[in-house]
């Protein structure tokens, strides 16, 4: 098959070119020369990546698609769909890292050649890392492996895909072109799966502990398996019932350890693949409130050890399994929601996992953590006990203090440190000492009531009175002192003056002539960013920061891809939502990867005063000229915004105009958050009895 087989749409030819879907519409209505569709739709129609790239690389609009744009447009493109071809790719990618030579040899011929030899090649390495043992033989649902050898006809339409991918893997290595194509390919469905934060998964992992064997019956993109901390002879298992995805998952963490990984595909409660599996650890972010989770078919199953769970209580079921895979002493952490904690349809079974030792921690985690992310969702820690303690207690936390202020989510180190240290010595002395406001371990027979409810914050002390009045009379001091900041940054009275007539310019026309650079922040991994991230640690900085004032609260997708990095003196432009906000990067902020919805603009110094920029972007009636409205949504086309054309003398003096108008504008939202943490700390010093009436 020729490479120009591969299609493209109109929105992959506007990532291609670094424009929007309105330009592409343009050149194909005037330009006869733009090339014909060769499939899709009407509506949504597809092109031969080929002849666009052509096409843009003759009209001066395109000087060469960058790498990891082919490989992702070729793969989006597959005849297949982007599944098969990223499974293909994927096989390919293990094959280099394990055998590198070994591609060396068939990759140098025809298309045909290495369609012909590369099955015989990949049994070998599909076979050593996922094994061939059969997997609960009696139901053909489940396999050994989801990751099969394709054949030589399923491999010839992917043969320049896996040569592009394969090239890109000489850049990036293996295993981050793998996880940037997973990460787009994830990015593009996001609808269809529920990710567990890398955060979450590292901090899951932690509590449960070093293992050997760990199971994830509910392993969706493998982001808890990738957290286990690696070890030699490690085994790993993950189960999942959507065939697709746990291919994929497989091959994502072969290439990201050398741990044994076994894949199943198959419902795990009604048809789990591993049995007779005594595991070290399990690790679980179930589904939740299923109510077709097998509750009519499951009545009598052999797990149910502490109860029948409820229709209702499809979590409950998930805890049982994961308690029957664990070994004697093993350690279970599921992602739970609140609701499980408290349900009294689920009463009886948490009071038998609380007599028998089981339950050993519930973990509040703050709003944000994971999806739901409206949702305080808690952390369950369990042990299969080898015996029953004397005098069980479970241990309480509530980490809900260290919510973040955006939607960037919480302070993780904060929750890590305070979960790690409070769940490891309790389990070091099988109690710990109160923590007002944090933690507390509580003897069993405390929970043994008519609810049996397990929500932390309703069984911790609140903090000492003294530390939280002492707060509260900082937050006064602190919003007094911002009060007077805002009293004399207040603008003096506006001057009147006629109506200026200058000439103007456009963003766009800006751009094209060299006095500034414009980035996207639309897609992870926009071409043409200014560094590669490490996105374990960059932060990111999201629409709702630029919209906010507040400082880059966001993180990088699980995924090596290139980030737009931001540097002092950038313009930000959020492009959804209607309002006239730009921002101005200061040295806080500097650093930040750019996020979606956002546009970035990077002056020229000699030409263009930032804060000029920015200034003159926040016009409302600018704004209203350069917007497009759908039936939800308002979209800025950036490229048309206006400036007028001044010398740069006089760029600067409104520039500090502007400058200061932000720093007055910076200092109302400040002031703003503090009034509100100061008035729901009287509220609940007040209702709690911790503060006087006076």
């Amino acid at each position: 098959m020729q490479d120009n087989a591969t299609e493209v749409t109109a929105a992959g030819i506007a990532r291609l070119a670094g424009v929007g879907r309105a330009a592409v519409s343009n050149w194909r209505r005037r330009h006869p020369d733009f090339p014909k569709p060769i499939g899709g739709t009407e509506t949504s129609p597809s092109f031969a990546l080929a002849e666009v790239e052509a096409w843009l690389r003759e009209q001066g609009k395109l000087a060469e698609v960058p790498l990891r744009e082919r490989v992702w447009q070729q793969l989006t493109g597959h005849p297949e769909g982007p599944a098969v071809a990223l499974a293909h790719v994927g096989c390919v990618l293990l094959l280099v890292q394990e055998r590198p030579t070994v591609w060396l040899d068939i990759d140098a011929g025809s298309d045909e050649r290495l369609a012909a030899k590369l099955p015989g090649v990949l049994d070998g390495v599909i076979a050593a890392r996922f094994g061939c043992e059969s997997v609960n033989t009696a139901d053909p649902v489940n396999t050994a492996t989801p990751v099969h050898t394709p054949s030589g006809p399923q491999l010839l339409p992917s043969a320049p895909l896996l040569r592009s991918a394969v090239e890109l893997a000489g850049e990036l290595g293996a295993r981050q072109t793998f996880e940037f194509l997973l990460g787009r390919y994830l990015d593009a469905h996001s609808r269809q799966y529920t990710p567990t934060p890398a955060e979450l998964a590292g901090l899951m992992a932690e509590l449960a502990g070093p293992a050997l064997t760990v199971l994830d019956p509910a392993c969706g993109t493998g982001a808890l398996l990738r957290a286990v901390e690696a070890r030699p002879d490690q085994t790993l298992y993950a189960q999942d019932s959507a065939p697709d995805l746990v291919a994929l998952t497989a091959l994502r963490l072969a290439l990201h350890t050398r741990a044994a990984v076994r894949g199943a595909v198959g419902d795990t409660l009604r048809r789990e693949a591993y049995p007779e599996l005594r595991a070290d650890a399990v690790l679980c972010h179930p589904p939740f409130n299923e109510r077709n989770w097998g509750h009519d078919e499951l009545a009598y199953d052999a797990r149910w050890e502490h109860g029948f769970p409820a229709r209702n209580e499809s979590e409950l079921a998930w805890v049982q399994h994961a308690l029957a895979r664990l070994a004697d002493g093993g350690t279970a952490v599921l992602l739970m929601p609140p609701a499980a904690a408290s349900r009294r349809s689920g009463r009886r079974i948490r009071a038998d996992l609380l007599r028998r030792g089981a339950l050993r921690a519930v973990l509040a985690l703050p709003v944000g953590a994971a999806p739901p992310y409206n949702l305080p969702l808690h952390l369950w820690v369990l042990r299969r006990p080898d015996r029953t303690p004397v005098a069980p207690e479970v241990l309480l936390v509530d980490t809900g203090a260290f919510a973040g202020e955006a939607r960037g989510g919480p302070d993780w180190q904060a929750v890590r440190d305070a979960a790690l240290d409070t769940w490891r010595a309790f389990a070091r002395d099988g109690r710990l000492a109160e923590r007002p406001g944090l933690a507390r371990s509580v003897p069993v027979i405390e929970l043994l009531d008519d609810d049996v409810d397990l929500a932390p914050a309703r069984h911790l002390p609140p903090p000492a009175a003294a530390d939280g009045v002492e707060q509260l009379a900082a937050v006064r001091d602190g919003l007094a002192a911002t009060l007077r900041l805002t009293t004399g940054l207040t603008p003096p009275p506006a001057v009147p003056a006629p109506p200026a007539r200058w000439p103007l310019t456009t963003i766009g026309e800006l751009a094209r002539g060299g006095a500034l650079i414009l980035r996207t922040g639309a897609l992870p991994g926009t071409p043409g960013g200014t560094a590669t991230a490490a996105h374990a640690r960059v932060p990111v900085l999201t629409d709702h920061d630029v919209l906010a004032g507040s400082p880059p609260s966001g993180t990088l997708p699980e995924s090596d891809e290139e980030a737009v990095l931001t540097e002092p003196g950038d313009v930000v432009v959020p492009v959804l939502g209607g309002g006239s906000v730009a921002r101005v990067v200061d040295a806080v902020t500097a650093g930040a990867a750019l996020g979606r919805n956002l546009v970035l603009l990077r002056p020229d110094a000699a030409a263009l005063d930032a804060w000029f920029l920015a200034g003159f972007l926040r016009g409302t009636a600018n704004n209203r000229q350069a917007s497009s409205y759908a039936s939800t949504a308002t979209r800025l086309d950036v490229r048309r915004l206006q400036l007028p054309r001044l010398p740069l003398d006089e760029q600067r003096r409104y520039g500090a105009r502007f400058r200061a108008l932000d720093e007055f504008e910076q200092a109302l939202r400040q002031a703003g958050r503090l009034g509100e943490q100061l008035l729901r700390g009287m509220y609940d010093g007040l209702t709690d009895g911790t503060v006087e009436p006076h």
